[in-house]
């Protein structure tokens, strides 16, 4: 027994993962399962209790520091005892690091500062068993990110990452965060912390990190700010688009109820040789604005451009159907033919203006440049 425990003791100090064999079941007098089952479960229970004898075994081996081999000063006169042939082959930056450290005795000292204490123990403590405690990542989650970065461990920097972005990551941290991922070549990290500090500029501007960074790389905030004006502009670029495309489908639609109510009439008002019902429906929704505008032009006394609001703008609206109309000499909309006769005499700037809106009308409706409007 004494053989075996120094074998066992002798293999963890080398590196390797010793696992002990567990003992045999003893026989039991009545089975319930068919013997496949029993043979799987029993399997899968064998692997999860070695898995965590195995893990419990290299904490314990981390904790009592059993024929540890190296010592690490951290800040604040700190202290952590390791092994080397551990740490080396769980980084390549401290095996170059152990390479060319002193050697007192059987022992190697090296240095990690700027950091905790605490998160250079959870760091070590990641190299031995790939696990770390919840509280632990929630307070030294970049340290530890740092840390992985400069130690090329990249597992743990995936873990840093993903726990950042999935709910470490706040308003008064984002700022030095988003400072970390550049220096740590994080860029999906970066790219949340950059949309984050645009969604909420005004309260991450208020952040302690965003002090700092003003001070100590301004111009990092000075492209923070040149992105923020960009989004703006482009926000109100779109809130433009968004609005002019209304008023050309409104426009578009109140040229369908003009020649409507001209052709076919609705409601009250239209042709002569048409007989109207009151409460008939009607699928445009232009209409009853448009047929009050009809009725205030029919008697208006100023009924001259530029002599009252509403005759100018319903003015417009002829010139543009007749700008928009297929055939003019069959139109039934009023002064169709007389507009399409004006256009000739008109200014070069007037004609490439309207000529602008007719596109950008039909553009927007997807019809094309075609002419549209055909009398029926």
């Amino acid at each position: 027994m004494a053989n075996m425990e120094n074998n066992c003791c002798k293999s963890l100090s080398k590196g390797k993962n010793f696992t002990p064999t567990p003992p045999p079941l003893p026989p039991s007098p009545v089975f319930c399962f068919p013997k496949l089952v029993m043979k799987k479960n029993s399997a899968s229970l064998g692997r999860s209790c070695v898995s965590s004898a195995t893990k419990d075994m290299w904490e314990r081996l981390f904790n009592e520091g059993y024929e540890a081999d190296i010592c690490i000063n951290t800040e604040n006169g700190g202290t952590i005892y390791a092994h080397s042939n551990i740490l080396g082959m769980a980084s390549p930056v401290i095996r170059g690091m152990l390479k060319q450290a002193n050697r007192h005795d059987c022992w190697r000292s090296i240095s990690i500062s700027g950091v905790p204490h605490d998160a250079v123990r959870a760091f070590i403590r990641f190299l031995y068993s790939s696990s770390y405690g919840k509280e632990e990542m929630e307070e030294f989650v970049l340290p530890l990110l740092v840390l992985s970065h400069v130690f090329v461990v990249p597992h743990l920097k995936c873990e840093c990452e993903q726990k950042l972005e999935l709910g470490l990551l706040t308003i008064d941290n984002v700022a030095d965060v988003f400072q970390l991922a550049l220096l740590c070549d994080a860029p999906r990290l970066n790219l949340i912390c950059h949309r984050m500090i645009l969604k909420n500029f005004k309260a991450v501007s208020k952040s302690e990190g965003w002090k700092v960074m003003k001070q100590s790389h301004p111009a990092l905030k000075k492209e923070l700010v040149m992105s923020m004006m960009e989004e703006q502009n482009a926000k109100s670029e779109r809130h433009r688009k968004i609005n002019d495309r209304k008023t050309y489908l409104q426009l578009y639609e109140a040229m369908e109820a003009l020649v409507h109510i001209c052709r076919d009439g609705c409601r009250t008002i239209g042709p002569r040789d048409k007989d109207f019902k009151a409460n008939q429906p009607c699928k445009y929704t232009a209409c009853k604005g448009l047929e009050l505008l009809v009725r205030h032009f029919a008697g208006c006394k100023a009924r001259v451009p530029g002599g009252c609001v509403h005759c100018k703008r319903m003015w417009q609206l002829l010139e543009l159907h007749s700008r928009l109309c297929a055939d003019p000499d069959f139109c039934r909309v009023p002064l169709c033919r007389n507009f399409k006769k004006r256009i000739s005499s008109q200014s070069k700037k007037e004609e490439i203006r309207w000529k602008i809106l007719v596109e950008k009308i039909l553009r927007t409706k997807g019809i094309g440049i075609a002419p549209c409007f055909q009398p029926q």
